[in-house]
């Protein structure tokens, strides 16, 4: 629960088009549903093209978490390609994509944007993890400072974010020093239940 609510304050505004922002931790995809013009009224048309605008983010998502790369080496699409429970997880990461924004048109149409978490993605690659008997007593937050190169998913064995600067909301987080090695991060034992904020150089 603390996990979710320091990922909820990370979330940037939405957006229309497929992007990835390692900032908020978030692949973003639009999509449109055009309205069904045999329908009675742009009310009925309305419960068709949600689904199919919701349908066509879904499919610029699946794309664009594919194309990730990960810290061990590769991008999503390669692990997906030779694991089956992997693809399983990865294709349900996305079917139950957060919906961002929605807006109605007039005509009967919608317009959706639409998210996967990139730590979901994370968790499909990694499998579900298991909780310790006495619970999660890590901090929510903690500031990882001293890493170069670019994002990657599963560079911890955590939650991340990937920023330039810590976010004012991160402002009284622990700090670690990270250093990069063959694409994962050295030095640090990821806690399951913290977002990791990795200030990359």
């Amino acid at each position: 629960m603390r996990l979710a609510l320091v990922l909820a304050l990370a979330l940037s505004p939405a957006v229309a088009r497929a992007d990835v922002d390692w900032a908020s931790g978030l692949v973003t995809a639009g999509g449109v549903g055009v309205a069904d013009r045999h329908a009675p009224n742009p009310a009925v048309a309305r419960g068709t093209s949600r689904r199919g605008a919701e349908d066509a983010a879904k499919k610029k998502l699946a794309e664009e978490v594919a194309a990730l790369p990960v810290a061990r080496g590769g991008k999503v699409a390669d692990i997906a390609k030779v694991d089956t429970p992997v693809a399983a997880r990865l294709a349900a990461a996305v079917d139950h994509a957060l919906t961002l924004a929605a807006e109605p048109e007039t005509d009967g149409a919608w317009r959706v944007t639409m998210a996967v978490p990139i730590e979901a993605v994370r968790q499909a690659l990694a499998g579900p993890r298991s909780l310790a008997a006495a619970g999660d007593h890590d901090p929510p937050v903690t500031i990882v400072d001293g890493v170069s190169g670019k994002p990657a998913v599963g560079a911890l064995d955590a939650a991340t974010i990937w920023v330039k600067e810590p976010p004012a909301w991160a402002k009284d987080a622990p700090h670690v020093a990270g250093k990069r090695g063959k694409g994962r991060i050295e030095g640090i034992t990821p806690a399951a239940a913290t977002l990791y904020v990795i200030v990359s150089k």
